[in-house]
């Protein structure tokens, strides 16, 4: 691919060149021929020049080739960090999440997890913070700084109750404050948005008895259509097992299975993607895919300048060759 593609037709040049060279040798040999006191030639030229008299016209007219594809401008994909971005990661802290079907626990697998997945994101990301039990929070706005982030990841607690639709919710918000605060600085547009949803149970509240609570006004079946509608894809991660338990009572164990359908159908509604995490490695791997996916994007870049070196290395070498074997050029 190239970005000016008709500075090719030089090539033609180039091309015309060459065999003009081509004509020329042969155009020598045969008045060399014609020169009959072959004897008399052998002691005014004893010692002709090899093959390697060639060399400054071969190095000029490739460097003519190549100094030509150079003015095309040649380009190739490349995988470029972005500059432009804005992810909102949101984390369940319901009361779920202590289970220890994941060392040490859910939470503080999570934590970790989510710390490092702040710290291997691109400086052009902007990273927010919304943690949900009953309730939903943000935390911390979208911004390029991490140590905030981390700061907050590290002093999460945990509450009764999972209210994930009211977390996609504020973080569809927050994306949305974001998006207008940086509106009025000049930038072009608002920058792609992500939500990146990690929880290891099904919504609790609200809850009113009409139908399933995913479906309700505020659910996160509802919440995950109208991210689709506002272009922000919701990433779910669903994490631990189907044989956690937690204390809510003492001596009283309470399942706490991780409900995959439901994280899987809040992804497919809104256009993200889903993945399934049983252990803190799982979840460090699921988030370094991410990382890649968000970080990075695949770009058209241009790749003249190898090009444009390599030209004029050659052209150094043609007039070069040329001065050493003969003193002048070709």
């Amino acid at each position: 691919m190239f970005s000016a593609p008709w500075w090719l037709l030089l090539l033609v040049v180039v091309a015309v060149l060459a065999a003009g060279y081509v004509v020329l040798l042969r155009r020598r040999r045969r008045d060399v021929v014609r020169f009959t006191n072959l004897e008399l030639l052998d002691r005014v030229a004893p010692h002709r020049p090899g093959w390697y008299r060639h060399l400054p016209a071969a190095a000029l007219i490739t460097a003519l080739a190549v100094l030509t594809i150079a003015l095309a401008g040649p380009q190739a994909e490349a995988r470029v960090p972005r500059n432009r971005a804005t992810v909102v990661l949101v984390i369940d802290v319901s009361l779920s999440m202590q289970a220890t079907d994941v060392e040490p626990s859910r939470l503080a697998a999570a934590q970790s997890a989510a710390k490092d997945f702040a710290d291997q994101l691109t400086p052009g990301v902007n990273l927010g913070l919304v943690a949900f039990a009953g309730t939903a929070a943000v935390l911390v706005s979208p911004t390029v700084e991490r140590d905030p982030v981390k700061r907050a990841i590290e002093g999460l607690r945990l509450s009764e109750s999972t209210a994930t639709g009211e977390a996609i919710f504020a973080a569809m918000q927050s994306v949305e404050t974001f998006s207008q605060a940086i509106a009025g600085t000049g930038e072009e547009g608002p920058p792609p948005a992500r939500i990146v949803l990690m929880s290891d149970g099904k919504q609790t509240v609200p809850d009113s008895g009409n139908g399933p609570p995913e479906e309700e006004p505020r659910g996160s079946f509802t919440a995950a259509r109208a991210a689709a509608e506002a272009g922000i894809p919701v990433s779910g991660i669903s994490f631990g097992t189907r044989f956690g338990t937690i204390e809510l009572e003492p001596g009283e164990k309470t399942s706490v299975a991780v409900d995959d359908a439901s994280m899987r159908t809040i992804a497919e509604l809104s256009g993200g993607q889903f993945f399934t995490a049983a252990s803190e490695e799982e979840l460090r791997q699921v988030y370094d895919e991410l990382g890649e996916q968000i970080g990075y994007e695949v770009r058209r870049v241009d790749t003249s300048r190898p090009w444009l070196a390599g030209g004029v290395l050659l052209l150094v070498v043609g007039v070069g060759a040329g001065l050493a074997l003969g003193r002048r050029l070709p």
